[in-house]
């Protein structure tokens, strides 16, 4: 059952490698990604609510002295995300120029990072998961390098080396987790961790938080991904923001809060107060920006502390949030990074201080300006939206553990909404510069993208329930199984946080 998702991305790159006509690369590269997603959206459809529990087991002996095997499972944490891996990877083609050099290249190496993000998010061993988690390192590296932007290869480095650091870290953990519990294998369910002490249990987690909170990125780790979404092509920011962060808090949520509770509760405070600096950081960083695209890869790193709060949190209304802002973000910015794109292409600029007047009907870009408004209204929390939705399960379940840390997320929340609307009012209105303004018209087939992610956003925002109903079961079983007396001790309010609530 969930082989196929490795399987037909893969074969989708072989053909493309094989098949000598360039011009066919993105149409051989969209079938194969559509059929992923197609069988993603089959599995979400097999999948027992009932249960919170792992499914569609696949175990396959492969190098038993290491403790290697082909394991593979899924549940409500990771085949929603699988399935946004397997929507934006046809986003991320369908957003290439038909010009683009080396497009044999491009389009195998997108297909590679869909098995490989694909993996990591079902493995259920150690060692394969490691495999999958640094697997899709080099084709982004290569993404980069090769059709980035100016200072694509300083970027390019940037992020090689620093997500390899984060590498180094989660294999540590691993390792860690492995021998000290007395695992005779990798494998996820064989790992006793109750007879470790607290402190070796402190120490793993930290690797573990270090090399997560790189991937995520959480402030002060965070440097690379400025740097890296900016330089990257609409293409690659649009699968580095949509989806590959996310195996930054997944890995915090799968292997910090579920495999290490007792170490995770011990410093459950300092870890929301690191997801508040982020939100505050993401938030005043990106007002200060005059670059769009640098502006919206700023506006992430909040977005990205509000998961970290909540994980801190462990309540189930809490985890539930993380997850589904994981999914709403994902999904918002992987929008803006391909209306930036839009707009770039179009006007030759990111710069807010050019830029103005889109929304003119005549000579503007007014379906692009309207598309952007609403993606900003998403990113905010504007009621309606997906976005809200995450973000007031996040705090309405983090609240009763930590009120300083989430009243001040949802006052920087506000931070969110001061500078979309910043950056709406420089680009969508004012006077179009008369001198500049002779754009090329943006075809209906260029947006359509965009109309679909739009139509996705509104839809989840009017029915959130089509977002929580796959992840309630799993976050339910995973805090009934880590919940501590660090949290145990809050059940005076457990009338907010604990009370099952109806998405309808």
């Amino acid at each position: 059952m969930l082989s196929p998702l490795l399987i037909i991305p893969i074969l989708g790159a072989i053909a493309i490698i094989l098949y000598p006509q360039p011009k066919a690369s993105r149409a051989i590269a969209t079938i194969f990604s559509i059929l992923s997603f197609g069988w993603s959206i089959y599995l979400l459809a097999q999948l027992d609510l009932s249960i919170g529990t792992l499914q569609f087991r696949e175990f396959y002996p492969w190098i038993e002295p290491l403790g290697l095997n082909y394991s593979l499972a899924v549940d409500g944490i990771s085949l929603p995300l699988i399935a946004l891996n397997s929507f934006l990877t046809p986003i991320a083609l369908y957003t290439n120029r038909s010009n683009l050099e080396r497009s044999r290249l491009h389009d195998s190496l997108i297909l590679f990072i869909n098995a490989g993000i694909a993996g990591a998010l079902m493995a259920q061993n150690l060692l394969f998961f490691i495999i999958f988690y640094e697997l899709e390192l080099i084709p982004f590296y290569l993404l980069i390098s090769i059709w980035g932007g100016e200072k694509r290869g300083y970027a390019a480095t940037k992020f090689l080396l620093y997500t390899a650091a984060s590498g180094l870290f989660v294999i540590a953990g691993f390792l860690g987790i492995t021998f000290l519990s007395g695992s005779p294998s990798f494998e996820i369910s064989e790992l006793n961790i109750d007879n470790l002490e607290l402190i070796p249990q402190l120490i793993l987690l930290t690797a573990l938080l270090l090399g997560f909170g790189i991937k995520t990125p959480l402030v002060p780790l965070h440097t690379w991904m400025p740097d890296t979404y900016v330089e990257a092509s609409p293409s690659t920011a649009i699968l580095l923001g949509g989806i590959f962060a996310k195996l930054g808090t997944y890995g915090l949520l799968r292997f910090g809060l579920q495999l290490l509770p007792t170490a995770w509760n011990t410093v459950a405070q300092g870890l929301a107060i690191i997801g508040t600096v982020s939100v505050i950081y993401g938030a005043m960083s990106a007002i200060a920006q005059r670059d769009i695209k640098r502006m919206v890869a700023y506006s992430s790193i909040g977005h990205m502390g509000y998961i970290l709060v909540a994980a801190a949190a462990g309540t189930e209304l809490s985890v539930l949030g993380a997850i589904a802002q994981m999914l709403a973000h994902g999904l918002i910015l992987a929008l803006l990074f391909f209306l930036v794109g839009i707009v770039e292409r179009t006007t030759g600029t990111r710069d807010l201080d050019v830029l103005n007047g889109l929304m003119n009907p005549i000579r503007g870009l007014p379906l692009t300006s309207a598309l952007l408004i609403l993606a900003g209204m998403a990113s905010a929390g504007i009621p309606g939206l997906v976005g809200f939705a995450a973000e007031f399960i996040v705090f309405q379940g983090s609240f009763a553990t930590f009120p300083i840390a989430t009243l001040l997320c949802i006052l920087s929340s506000g931070l969110t909404a001061v500078y979309f609307v910043i950056l709406i009012n420089r680009t969508c209105f004012g006077k179009l510069d008369n001198s500049r303004a002779y754009y090329s018209r943006v075809t209906f087939d260029e947006q359509f993208p965009a109309l679909l992610m739009t139509a996705i956003v509104l839809f989840l925002g009017i029915q959130p329930n089509w977002l929580f109903r796959w992840m309630e079961p799993t976050t339910n079983e995973i805090v009934a199984r880590v919940q501590s007396p660090a949290i145990v001790k809050i059940a005076d309010y457990k009338d907010v946080a604990f009370v099952p609530i109806s998405y309808e």
